[in-house]
């Protein structure tokens, strides 16, 4: 049986609890999807706050199933490891792209729409989306 391309999603966080909490809470809100490879990247490799390159581009080649990958970040210097990943042309698999989105609400919006098979495009569509969602 053959893997099904869809978009995988790396979520970039400056601590590893909270990348991978946002993932928990992203792949709960998309129906406890299996289908729709999420990665968290947080924190330094020997643990502690930070960003590191590593991580990211391990998370980004563990999700490629072949439709791009959608990486959504916290704050700046996760931004900067991405776009120096980026830069660097090898580093992330191929159609490899950093959504500027808000970081959970686009995690949750993104995952849900990959769960529907949608395409790169569509994934990065719904989590910039997430920048409109009103709580008032």
């Amino acid at each position: 049986m053959s893997e099904e391309k869809v978009v995988g999603i790396v979520l970039v966080s400056h601590s590893a609890e909270v990348a991978a909490s946002v993932a928990e809470l992203a792949k709960g809100l998309a129906g406890g999807t299996t289908s729709v490879p999420v990665a968290p990247a947080g924190g330094r490799p020997g643990g502690g706050l930070g960003t590191s390159a590593e991580l990211v581009s391990a998370a980004a080649a563990s999700v490629d199933r072949g439709a791009g990958v959608a990486v959504l970040t916290d704050l700046g210097s996760a931004v900067l490891t991405v776009k120096a990943l980026l830069a660097e042309g090898d580093e992330l698999p191929g159609n490899t792209r950093l959504v500027d989105a808000p970081f959970v609400e686009g995690a949750v919006a993104a995952v849900v729409t990959a769960a529907t098979g949608a395409d790169l495009d569509a994934v990065e569509a719904a989590a910039v989306e997430a920048y409109g969602y009103r709580k008032t």
